[in-house]
């Protein structure tokens, strides 16, 4: 299953990041393909479901996300679902002496006619999570 990773290191505090990070209607400011994303419904705990719009390819997508689970300070994770495709995508969250390394893992699981087109993903994986690297850190900069 295709799948990108990234860790990015800020001099914000750990608890500033995760609050931060794990609002994920924040993802207009730090994902890049994110034209919204609304709460739908829940607290952000476990079954909160938001409701995320990206542009990718030049066409909009949604994505229903549902917080699957939260761990203060340590693990926020969701798993979405969109038209031939789940993914699940989470992030763990380290203090360490120069502020709070985060590590960003997204697994993309393409589903029915989709999994046709699975060879394609990983060159527009990498793309996608370099950009996204660099968008966060840079929203992460302005918490520090």
């Amino acid at each position: 299953m295709p799948d990108v990773e990234r860790t990015v290191t800020t001099t914000a505090p750990l608890s500033t990041v995760f609050t931060y990070l794990s609002d994920f209607t924040n993802t207009e400011e730090w994902d890049p393909p994110t034209v919204r994303t609304t709460r739908e419904s829940g607290d952000g705990g476990p079954g909160t479901v938001y409701r995320n719009v990206s542009k990718i390819l030049g066409h909009e997508t949604e994505v229903e996300y549902t917080v699957e689970q939260v761990v203060p300070d340590q693990l926020f994770q969701l798993r979405g679902k969109a038209t031939g495709v789940e993914l699940l995508d989470t992030m763990t969250f380290e203090s360490v002496p120069e502020g709070t390394k985060v590590t960003y893992h997204a697994e993309f699981m393409p589903q029915g006619a989709a999994k046709l087109g699975e060879f394609l993903l990983p060159p527009a994986l990498k793309k996608l999570g370099d950009d996204t690297a660099e968008s966060l850190e840079k929203a992460l900069a302005k918490l520090g």
